[in-house]
């Protein structure tokens, strides 16, 4: 069996890994390459509807430390890539929960006999991964919206031993929009996540001639393979809830 999330494919972790050797080719930009706008719901007051402040960005929602780095992902992509989610059932704050705690939700998917990239946490709010070839990626949340993540991550990225490592910079947007919850919790999900990457290494002229033309199409399945890191697992829990208190189980 092949495992959920190869070497290279990137999750926030390996899913943001497997697209930054895609982004690194020199491919050039896809569609996605400025940030995302998020607009601001209209305000319904009496007599009307009216509109409310001019839309923001992505970028209003980072914090302020990391403002300037994820700008400079947005400006200057080696890279970038989308996916959409077909819409699921699950409960929100367990789905919300797996987000906060992608190395839990890997030791969920190990404990389901599905071959898992390994993401440790390095406390405060940090998570890693690391491969035997040398790659290595530390992550974090560095800004919230309404049912919106964004992480931002950095790290080095080694396609194979006789390969250099690739320096990389990552930002990855997810925005999970959902109905309201019924009586058990549950609502309807239909998740969408922006990536983008950015190298200046020379190494991804290496990689193009392994990858070729086909480097987006790995990029765009790396991103639908992080949406369905989390949705997954949720999905599974909302199915079978006896199974949640084994499956998300602190580590022994």
């Amino acid at each position: 069996m092949k495992p959920l999330f190869p070497r290279l494919i990137i999750t926030i972790g390996a899913c943001i890994v497997w697209a930054s050797i895609a982004w690194g080719q020199g491919i050039g930009p896809r569609p996605y390459g400025a940030p995302v706008p998020m607009a601001v719901p209209q305000v319904i007051q009496a007599g009307g509807t009216h509109p409310a402040a001019a839309p923001k960005t992505v970028l209003d929602y980072v914090a302020e430390p990391y403002r300037e780095a994820v700008a400079s992902v947005f400006k200057n992509p080696t890279m970038t890539a989308k996916a959409n989610e077909d819409e699921f059932s699950a409960n929100g704050k367990v789905y919300d929960w797996l987000i906060e705690n992608p190395d839990r939700t890997t030791l969920a998917w190990q404990r389901l006999k599905v071959p898992c990239v390994e993401i440790s946490s390095l406390g405060k709010g940090r998570f890693q991964w690391t491969d035997e070839n040398g790659s290595e990626l530390v992550w974090q949340c560095v800004g919230r919206f309404d049912n919106g993540v964004i992480w931002y991550a950095t790290g080095k990225v080694k396609a194979g031993t006789l390969i250099p490592s690739a320096p990389i910079k990552a930002v990855a947007v997810l925005q999970s929009p959902r109905s309201k919850p019924n009586a058990e919790g549950e609502s309807s999900f239909k998740p969408t996540v922006h990536l983008y990457m950015h190298t200046d290494s020379r190494v991804a002229n290496m990689i193009l001639k392994m990858v070729g033309p086909s480097a987006p199409k790995l990029a765009e399945q790396g991103a639908e393979q992080l949406l369905f890191f989390f949705s997954g697992i949720a999905q599974y829990i909302n199915k079978k809830p006896e199974k949640m208190e084994v499956l998300l189980a602190p580590k022994k």
